[in-house]
């Protein structure tokens, strides 16, 4: 019987962030390491000298992390057999390749991880599919010379079977197999998450798909899961996360590290999240910030509730008319990292008043020696003031046909921005609360 390892679960339209193995054992090369447990151990004359009680295995960033050895039972005592002293593992018994050894007491060093203690029905991080697993089993296999855990059973078959009577534990049958170079723990007991060699990928999936797993992790979990992530990119997979969970996340978080993380997301964004806060939650997260982000986040929250000010983020870039193209080109370079928050420039006059908004595909085409006045002309933007209802922001949105609608205060002062993924928000959230927007 040959067995390939599953293609991994993905979302409609999506490829895989790393390709599935192609690697092919038989049922009889995979060995179960639910299977392996209470099985004997005998020395080269066939005597039996313990029972497995756990398999060790070294983590590190290799793809199938090698056997180092094994937790044997030997009377009332853990033991620890070292991998150089077996001889051949199979489904009965795991023989050694001497007639005497000395056992040594078990203890865990640096960079191992037990299968059954560690990792056997804890949940791992299937990378290709985006998604949290739990292992029902795990498989190991003979690769040059060397036992390496291969494969991970995340079927429900098997975890029954290991539940079950005794005689359907003593004939392990693999049935829903992941290739292990595609998943990750989650962390070890005790012990703080470590991504390892799956970090890189995980940078690579997009911060919604991420939001997807950190929704799915306990409390503990996902906070090391937030905290093992670049601030920046853990930034964004708050951004995409659900209110409820969201809060929760940042509520439970230590304040300085959910300070850091609000500091890093946009101010919008940071403001909403605030604003589901608890007050006393709020009051010591916002101690915790910088003065000038604590400013404008408290500015963005002295607004009321579903109006404009509440849902626009205060990135702008504002020029004197009496700059030049090149000042105005040279004032957008120093935002490179916001670059798909910002559709253009607003020029204003000497007293902060709106003049215009002009786009990034004006100021490329304009001469850069020019004036950024000479770019004034109709047709002018269309404004919202910062007190409007959001059910009156759509249509003025519309009317645009921009990407973003110019907010300002009563003195006609640009104070934000709403985009279009703004507008998105609030809509989606209007509709899951009932609301109509007219």
């Amino acid at each position: 019987m040959s067995l390939s390892f599953l293609r991994p679960h993905r979302r409609p339209g999506r490829e895989p962030s790393r390709p599935s193995s192609t690697s092919r054992f038989t049922a009889r090369q995979l060995i179960s390491v639910a299977g392996l447990v209470g099985r004997r151990v005998t020395n080269r004359a066939g005597r039996e000298i313990g029972r497995v009680r756990d398999v060790v295995v070294r983590w590190d960033d290799a793809a199938y992390p090698q056997v180092t050895g094994l937790v044997v039972r030997v009377g009332r005592r853990s033991t620890f057999l070292a991998g150089a002293n077996i001889a051949t593992i199979d489904a009965e018994e795991v023989r050694l390749n001497s007639a005497r050894m000395d056992l040594e007491e078990f203890v865990r060093r640096d960079g191992e991880l037990t299968l059954v203690d560690d990792v056997m029905d804890h949940q791992l991080i299937d990378v290709s599919g985006v998604r949290l697993v739990r292992a029902s089993d795990l498989y190991l296999a003979a690769i040059v010379g060397t036992y390496r855990l291969v494969g991970v059973d995340v079927g429900l078959q098997s975890l029954v079977r290991r539940l079950g009577p005794a005689h359907l534990r003593s004939r392990p049958t693999p049935t829903r197999v992941i290739d292990w170079a595609t998943v990750e723990p989650i962390s070890r007991p005790g012990q703080p998450l470590r991504l390892g060699r799956t970090r890189q990928t995980l940078h690579r999936l997009r911060p919604a798909e991420l939001a997807d797993l950190v929704e799915e992790l306990g409390s503990a979990q996902r906070q090391s899961f937030v905290a093992a992530l670049d601030p920046d990119l853990a930034a964004d997979v708050l951004e995409e996360m659900e209110a409820e969970e969201l809060d929760e996340l940042l509520t439970e978080m230590p304040r300085d590290q959910a300070a850091t993380l609000l500091a890093a997301m946009a101010p919008d964004e940071a403001s909403e999240a605030l604003r589901e806060m608890d007050d006393e939650d709020r009051d010591e997260v916002l101690s915790e910030l910088a003065h000038h982000v604590r400013g404008e986040l408290t500015r963005l929250l002295s607004y009321e509730e579903d109006t404009a000010g509440s849902i626009m983020t205060t990135l702008m870039v504002l020029v004197p008319a009496t700059a030049t193209v090149n000042d105005a080109i040279e004032a957008l370079a120093t935002h490179r990292e916001q670059r798909a928050e910002l559709d253009g420039i607003l020029i204003v006059d000497d007293q902060g008043h709106l003049v215009d908004d002009v786009s990034l595909f004006e100021l490329l085409l304009a001469d850069r020696r020019a004036p950024v006045s000479a770019l004034v002309s109709a047709p002018f933007p269309l404004t919202v003031r910062d007190d409007t209802p959001i059910d009156a922001v759509l249509p003025t949105f519309v009317d645009s046909r921009g990407t973003s609608v110019v907010v300002v205060d009563p003195e006609s002062r640009p104070v934000g921005r709403i985009l279009a993924d703004d507008v998105i928000d609030a809509l989606l959230t209007d509709h899951r609360l009932g609301k109509r927007v007219s």
